[in-house]
């Protein structure tokens, strides 16, 4: 069969126009998509910058629809699923990162960490901590051991804890001696509960050495002698208190005095609360002010111990003070006085609390370890009235 020549000339001029045709196809079809994809991605972004999160969800999974490939914009909608509560939804955009086989190891790690905060935020600790222990040795590291840290700490898991906190300080992220000391007493505490007083006392002697200037360890050891019966000791130790950490003194007063009653001390205490008041006036020191002082003659005291609430007053106003002066005084009118009394005690409940300095919390009694934020040593000694 002999080749035609032609029908080649001629095939090439349509082959040309094809070839022309299907390339601008292409080319506009990626032109629409890059427009598509940029105008997706700048509208969830403003809609975020105005708390607008539901229209900017709807806006990134436009986005990421029209470019599935892109890591940065299921960063973005994983965070904003996290942010919003829907942990199931942003648990699903960073498994899929991690299932990505052209992921690079950066972003892997980012999905990974992502994938952690997920669980974390979600309650799941058990997974929370699967994932976190996955990030050793990645720049994520000091982050999941905090985060680590954080969930043993949640789970009153304290030798975990310790191990956790003693490899932060290793690597130069602070010191933590303060707060291993608190483990400690936590679980003296928890020995205390069992019954095991040698081996709570051994815990918090080690606390007081490894934080010799944190109140925590000398007060729970002062409690325990007293449990124990020597008010002797557990008066010394608050003795040492007060000259290593005075401004704690507001949440021993009330210890002080019982202890120092019991040993036969009331007058060295009485002084000691004294001095204490006069350079830093306190409702919790004055309390113990006046019991001490209406403790030898009930009598004859009584009524000069609650004469300090009226010294008190003299220097600044304080609901609380004129609340315990009153209960003893007689009224004109002593008909009413067990309502007006009852209003004031209302009035000044509040006042009685103590606040956390990181969040808020406010609490009835005094804590070591917030129970809303989890920061340690975040309450001061004093009330809410005396801040």
């Amino acid at each position: 069969m002999d080749f035609d020549l032609s029908l080649v000339l001629l095939g090439l001029p349509v082959a040309f126009v094809l070839g022309w045709a299907a390339s601008r196809l292409d080319l506009r079809q990626l032109r629409m998509e890059n427009r598509q994809a940029p105008k997706a991605y700048f509208r969830g972004l403003n809609f975020l910058l105005n708390e607008q999160q539901d229209q900017a969800i709807d806006a990134f999974i436009e986005a990421v629809q029209n470019d599935p490939d892109t890591s940065e914009l299921h960063f973005a909608l994983g965070n904003l699923f996290r942010r919003r509560g829907e942990y199931e939804r942003a648990v699903r955009v960073h498994e899929h990162l991690l299932s990505r086989g052209d992921l690079n190891r950066t972003d892997r790690e980012r999905a990974q960490h992502a994938l952690a905060l997920d669980f974390l935020k979600a309650g799941l600790l058990d997974r929370a901590e699967e994932a976190l222990r996955k990030l050793e040795g990645t720049p994520f590291e000091t982050q999941s051991s905090l985060a680590l840290l954080a969930i043993f700490e949640r789970s009153r898991d304290w030798q975990q804890a310790t191990r956790i906190a003693q490899r932060l300080e290793d690597a130069g992220q602070g010191s933590f001696s303060a707060r291993q000391a608190h483990y400690l007493c936590e679980q003296a505490a928890a020995q205390t509960t069992e019954g095991n007083n040698a081996a709570a006392q051994r815990l918090i002697e080690q606390a007081l050495a490894m934080a010799p200037h944190a109140p925590r360890a000398r007060i729970d050891l002062a409690a325990l002698h007293l449990r124990l019966g020597d008010a002797g000791a557990a008066f010394q130790t608050l003795q040492a208190l007060i000259d290593v950490a005075p401004l704690s003194l507001p949440l021993v007063a009330h210890t002080l005095c019982e202890a120092a009653m019991a040993c036969g001390r009331s007058k060295q205490a009485l002084h000691l609360l004294q001095a204490s008041y006069a350079q830093d006036p306190g409702l919790d020191v004055l309390d113990a002010i006046v019991t001490l002082s209406a403790s030898d003659a009930p009598s004859l005291n009584a009524q000069s111990g609650r004469d300090w609430y009226l010294k008190h007053l003299e220097r600044e106003p304080s609901l609380v003070a004129a609340a315990k002066w009153i209960a003893g005084e007689k009224l004109e009118h002593e008909q009413f006085h067990a309502q007006v009394q009852r209003a004031l005690d209302h009035a000044a409940r509040p006042l009685m609390r103590y606040r956390c300095a990181a969040c808020g919390f406010e609490a009835t009694q005094h804590f070591w370890q917030c129970p809303g934020c989890q920061a340690w040593d975040s309450y001061p000694a004093r009330r809410i009235e005396e801040l």
